[in-house]
């Protein structure tokens, strides 16, 4: 396998962007091969980076990261419902700066691939539709009603003409190389019946009057009207054929992980199996090909959908939620890149052989450009290693995998052959022992705001029970439904003994009855309408019922989500022992929107100073309705920090007044299923393998970003708790790359780094065939006696150090491995400080 060259890659990174910069204009066409620029084919290969789950101080460094991972270019959404929260109110600051994220992508040479949509799915909330758009009369989502029609054309227009004004398509000599519009419509079309036809008709035409001058793709979208380019998504996409031979074969989406729900275990997609995806997908012909993601970032505020998906969006990408290495998962990629880049040539202008060889578990490509050719060797048996016979040589493809040999004969790179390096993160206490100040959102108050002939401001009317997105306009995740209950002796349900049963799609709910809280409940197992029951005593006379509906982000997925009801919608009614209801679903009830502590036009925090009190020894612990606030230094060095919520319950944060977003540590994932082991064999499925934290708090480390934090420190930080917790182990904490492992073959050169620490001792270090995992290795039977002083000479007091494992390496008195038919390995295990 061949190493890593260094200067090759810098040249060709500097010859792309000098050949993007002497250009006013690029010109972007294609054929059944591969897309052209300028006339050229090239290969693709890209990376999703949504600009608003992270900050405008973090892009520059995901994208040089993402461009030092063998990127070529970065792929985004746009997402309609936090750039236009009010119909005409638009907001493109701070980290919604489309413009501003599109020219950092060209800053670094780099092209772009923008997915307008305007529906995004995304895990994002309502799929990126803004609630008042649902709100309006006369819509339906996604089918050829002139209201939707009409704001779609709007806002998409509206995007287009941003690009366009500052130059940002590549016929004006911008960075983007393709537009969508629409996403996986296909996926849901045949629900919409005889509309979706005109409806995806009318969106091609749409697009194509907006005159960008590169083309549009379609994802997902089989019968993607002309001249659309229909696209696939999915963990693999190797098998996918476009609508016709004169289209090049385009994955938009190779899911690098999986998204978290709250209540589950953390999915996790190895390096080898996303590998095996990529190289099956090149073996076959495709040329365009985009991670998702490749940074997921985080789910800042109230903008993760699903519903129920947690805050952290880290999705297992090459660079992880806090814009770090996700090592080997980066690196092994990373050297795939540059292979295919150095076989761009061949592959999109070569004649190409495919063969399956007895079966299709066993397949070989051969492309051939005059007197260079390349071979793909794919194994999709997912136990056993296989052997192929070609040319008279027999070569052996371990199981689940894809050897690319040059020539035909040397082997490049197998994509279960992992040389580069995992990376241990840790995170380190840095800031504890916090002093708070409380108060309590006053409930007892607004209960009582329902008596009387006259309801104060601030409280809207209705004889039903309403959809919470329909009151709230998605500008809060919590929505009151109160009511009174006038009870006399002659009443069939008067009486101590009645249980309060409230059915209710909403995904908590909390109950109160004359001020008295009577019981709590959360969706459970991803079942999102529930029933809820507590025995109740009414007294007689005037009773006053509040219930507070809770949401935990809004559907973002299927046909007619945005139709799927949330809230108390009922039956809500009193039950007595001898079976007699009565059904509240018709009283008045009044509707307020939000909590006390929250400014719902400002969307920040509205607590008077004076109702703070500071008094620890009083300091409510686990109890429900608490704010909580202190200040904090900020954490020295440049290292990503976290806020620690162990011990407390749901609720949301808030730093310096930005909202960091909901947080939950209190579920818990539940079961084993999937954790015990982890085999990169195999197509992947995210419920059922390598799945991590079984058991454990699904979220309990918060991402801060640095640009949230004052340089001279005094920083606040603001907790709504819902559930109730114990504030008093909360803790900032930083996360640092303390160890680094590898297992490399020998054949390579093996790159080592601490990424700007210096690697202090070596814990590990054999060269023969050594055992175990990062963190466990043991050594085998065969060994090179100098391993240990050949890598600490290497790399003791180091940032960075290469080891040699060719035969022209350092290692010298190898015992015992004369027998052994299999690969010698070096396994290193190194602490960074």
């Amino acid at each position: 396998m061949e190493g890593y060259n260094a200067k090759a890659f810098f040249l060709f990174t500097i010859l792309l962007f000098a050949t993007y910069l002497g250009c006013q204009s690029t010109q972007i066409s294609y054929d059944g091969r591969a897309l052209k620029i300028d006339g050229q084919r090239r290969i693709i290969i890209s990376g999703s980076i949504h600009y608003p789950r992270s900050t405008t101080e973090m892009w520059p460094s995901l994208i040089r990261q993402a461009k030092e991972g063998g990127l070529n270019t970065i792929e985004t959404y746009v997402f309609w419902n936090v750039h236009e929260p009010l119909r005409r109110q638009y907001d493109f600051s701070g980290n919604l700066d489309l413009v501003r994220f599109i020219k950092t992508i060209q800053d670094e040479g780099l092209y772009a691939i923008l997915r307008i949509g305007p529906y995004v799915c995304a895990e994002w909330n309502f799929g990126g539709f803004p609630a008042w758009l649902h709100n309006m009369q006369n819509v339906t989502f996604r089918t050829t009603s002139p209201a939707f029609l009409d704001e779609m054309k709007t806002f998409t227009t509206l995007i287009v003409e941003m690009m366009k004004n500052a130059n940002l398509f590549a016929s004006q000599g911008g960075p983007i190389i393709l537009a969508q519009i629409e996403n996986e419509y296909g996926d849901v079309a045949w629900n919409f019946g005889s509309v979706a036809r005109p409806y995806i008709q009318w969106c091609a035409q749409l697009a194509e009057s907006l005159n960008i001058g590169v083309p549009w793709i379609m994802c997902q979208q089989p019968d993607a009207p002309d001249p659309m380019i229909n696209t696939c998504n999915g963990f693999y996409c190797d098998q996918f054929k476009p609508k016709n031979d004169n289209i090049p074969k385009i994955w938009t989406e190779n899911w690098t992980g999986w998204f978290k729900d709250w209540g589950d275990a953390t999915p996790h997609r190895t390096a080898e199996d996303v590998a095996f995806a990529v190289a099956r997908f090149y073996q076959l012909n495709g040329t365009v090909m985009n991670y998702y993601m490749y940074h997921g970032g985080t789910n800042f505020g109230r903008t993760s959908g699903g519903p129920y998906i947690i805050t952290s969006y880290d999705y297992d990408a090459p660079l992880n939620e806090y814009g770090l290495l996700n090592q080997p998962k980066w690196g092994h990629l990373r050297q795939l890149h540059l292979l295919l880049y150095s076989l761009e040539k061949i592959l999109t202008y070569g004649d190409h052989k495919y063969q399956e060889h007895g079966t299709y578990m066993l397949s070989s490509s051969v492309y051939t450009y005059g007197p260079e050719r390349v071979c793909f060797f794919g194994n999709a048996n997912s136990n056993d290693a296989m052997t192929l016979t070609f040319e008279g040589i027999q070569y052996t493809i371990p199981p689940w995998s894809v050897s690319i040999y040059r020539d035909c004969r040397t082997l490049a790179y197998n994509t279960a052959q992992v040389s580069a390096q995992t990376n241990v993160l840790d995170a380190v206490e840095d800031i504890a022992g916090l002093k708070w100040h409380w108060t309590v959102e006053p409930i007892e108050n607004l209960a009582q705001k329902v008596y009387g002939r006259h309801h104060p401001k601030g409280l809207t009317l209705a004889t039903e029970l309403l959809d919470q997105k329909t009151v709230t306009n998605d500008t809060s995740d919590y929505l009151w439904y109160m009511t009174t209950v006038d009870v006399n002796k002659k009443d069939p349900v008067w009486g101590g003994d009645l249980t309060l049963y409230v059915h209710t799609t909403g995904h908590v709910i909390h109950a109160f009855v004359n001020g008295i809280h009577i019981g709590s409940q959360a969706a459970q197992n991803g079942h999102f309408e529930f029933d809820f029951s507590s025995p109740v005593s009414l007294k007689h006379g005037m009773n006053s019922i509040s219930l507070l509906s809770a949401t935990v982000g809004l559907q973002n997925y299927g046909a007619f989500f945005d139709n799927i009801k949330n809230g108390i919608l009922g039956p809500v009614k009193l039950v007595a022992p001898n079976h007699e209801e009565k059904d509240l679903s018709q009283n008045t009830w009044a509707y307020k929107v939000g909590m006390g502590g929250i400014d719902q036009k400002q969307l920040y925090l509205n607590l008077p100073h004076q109702s703070w009190h500071s008094s620890q020894k009083s300091l409510p612990i686990n109890r429900m309705f608490v704010w909580y606030k202190t200040t904090f230094g900020t954490p020295s060095g440049l290292d990503p920090v976290v806020l620690n919520l162990q011990d407390l319950g749901k609720g949301t944060a808030w730093v310096n007044g930005h909202n960091i977003g909901r947080y939950w540590p209190s579920n818990f994932a539940a079961g084993q299923q999937g954790c015990q082991t982890c085999d990169y064999r195999g197509q992947y499925q995210p419920s059922q393998q390598c799945r991590r934290g079984c058991g454990n708090s699904t979220q309990q480390l918060y991402h801060v970003p640095r640009s949230f934090l004052r340089d001279e420190g005094n920083n606040d930080l603001v907790l709504f708790e819902e559930f109730g917790g114990d504030p008093r182990n909360v803790k900032f904490q930083t996360i640092k790359l303390v160890k680094i492992c590898a297992n490399a073959e020998e054949g390579n050169i093996l790159d080592l780094s601490c990424q700007g620490r210096v690697m202090t001792r070596i814990d590990f270090a054999s060269f023969g065939n050594p055992n175990g995992v990062c963190g466990a290795f043991t050594k085998g039977n065969c060994e090179a006696s100098d391993s240990l002083s050949v890598v600490q000479d290497a790399c003791i007091g180091k940032s960075r150090c290469s080891i040699d494992l060719t035969a022209k390496g350092p290692f010298r008195c190898i015992a015992g491995c004369e027998s052994s038919k299999e690969p010698r390995r070096l396994a290193v295990e190194i602490s960074c400080a």
